[in-house]
């Protein structure tokens, strides 16, 4: 039996909450298997995103208007979330229809006993819509968890890093739509040509504020199922990854190693800026990976990425001075990725614990590979000190024959005289990110 899309996202958000899974991996299966045509695959998908993104605060306002404060079934507090960001953050969905819809999902789901609860709770939220009880000040780092839906322990850790203002700031771009990002593959086409096309189909495309042959594109329907993404004229990356293999610098002819590759990102960018000529070694420890690599590669032309399985923390000694420029992409706590993955934040913080070790490893282990004069590209998707400069600081500490070297990206950024760049959503609206470029210099 077909479901509605709030059905679909409903099962989305218990398979979360079940199986702590990420819900970007869920959503396709549960819009297939529901059979949602585009109108309603949109729907599902911006309702699961809008709860996860929205959670702790519909919490709030649940528990406020729940007058016995009974403990709630978790699936009828999925139901009440759900049916609260539709009431709150959906204009285009009446208040009354939203209230309907979350009854009757209740009773679908096998809790009619609790759809006097739900349709109560509903009500009264929705009938006090624009006179919702305030937050709590008395602890900032507590409003800014209820405000932002981030759990406090995060928010804590954030504001130790960058204070109480810039952390809000950070925190209101996790919850703003994170654009579309494409990439013009120049080894095919160009920016004015690949626009023209592509506004054809009604996509909108906006230039990037200054990363080149880079835009930011808006519309309906599906990018991947055009002809112009499967002949390989674009290929979807942030701006963010493509600045730092921008200030890795690749050269026509050069060998590179990208250690950490999976998705394919920035092999592909790294092949694009070498016009083709030369050598990308994509490796990653998952071989399972790599096909989505080699697909890629296909797809935009490009021959001269191979693949490979590799723990980048113990590369074959055979690969000593081998390399112009390794890219280590290494994996992180993805805290500067929360505005495209909501559910980041709510992972448990133990997980981050011995992520710097991981990293710092890695480093260690890339860095007999690359040759003397070459460079060492280091990058994460995090925003956090100790994953970032913290282990950049440790790496150089025991390797005197590397330095941070410094490089110039597109204007309003320009010259990063220390060697080390972080990106921030709310700054440069961009993923979050952290760019060091090492420099090894000839062993005495």
């Amino acid at each position: 039996m077909a479901k509605s899309a709030r059905e679909a996202a409903l099962t989305v958000l218990e398979r979360c909450r079940r199986n702590q899974a990420f819900s970007d991996a869920l959503l396709g299966s549960a819009i297939e298997s529901a059979g949602l045509d585009s109108k309603d695959s949109a729907l599902c998908t911006r309702l699961c995103f809008g709860v996860l993104q929205n959670m702790l605060l519909c919490d709030y306002y649940i528990d406020f208007y729940i007058t016995k404060k009974q403990k709630l079934e978790p699936k009828v507090r999925d139901i009440l979330r759900l049916s609260v960001y539709q009431i709150l953050f959906l204009d285009k969905i009446p208040s009354h229809a939203a209230v309907s819809e979350g009854v009757e999902l209740c009773r679908k789901s096998g809790f009619s006993r609790a759809c006097g609860l739900v349709n109560a709770v509903l009500r009264r939220i929705s009938e006090n819509k624009e006179s919702l009880p305030d937050i709590p000040k008395n602890d900032i780092n507590e409003y800014l968890s209820i405000k932002y839906s981030t759990p406090v322990e995060l928010v804590r850790l954030l504001a130790a890093d960058f204070g109480a203002d810039f952390t809000e700031g950070l925190l209101k771009a996790n919850n703003e739509p994170a654009p579309t990002v494409i990439q013009v593959n120049t080894l095919k086409t160009g920016s004015e040509e690949l626009v023209s096309k592509l506004e054809r189909y009604g996509f909108s495309l906006e230039p990037h504020s200054f990363l080149p042959d880079c835009f930011e594109l808006s519309g309906t329907g599906d990018i991947a199922a055009i002809d112009e993404h499967k002949n390989g004229l674009f290929y979807v990356q942030d701006a963010a990854a493509r600045l730092a293999v921008f200030a890795a610098d690749p050269k026509p002819g050069f060998t590179v190693l990208d250690a950490c590759s999976a998705p394919g990102g920035k092999s592909f960018a790294a092949a694009v800026m070498m016009k083709n000529i030369g050598r990308v070694s994509a490796f990653d420890i998952h071989e399972n990976k790599l096909s989505r690599i080699r697909e890629g590669a296909e797809r935009l032309g490009i021959d001269i990425i191979s693949t490979g399985v590799m723990d980048a923390a113990k590369p074959d000694e055979s690969l000593a001075n081998t390399f112009d420029l390794i890219i280590a992409d290494v994996p992180c706590s993805g805290l500067g990725v929360i505005r495209k993955k909501p559910d980041i934040r709510y992972k448990n913080l133990s997980e981050f614990e011995r992520l710097p070790e991981t990293q710092l490893s890695i480093l260690k282990g890339l860095a007999p590979c690359v040759k003397a004069g070459g460079v060492l590209l280091y990058s994460t998707c995090t925003i956090l000190d100790r994953e970032n400069s913290g282990v950049i600081e440790r790496f150089l500490a025991e390797h005197k024959n590397f330095s941070a070297e410094s490089f110039t990206l597109p204007e309003p950024i320009g010259e990063v005289k220390s060697g080390m760049l972080s990106l921030y959503p709310h700054i440069h609206h961009t993923d979050g990110f952290f760019i060091c470029k090492l420099r090894k210099h000839n062993e005495n």
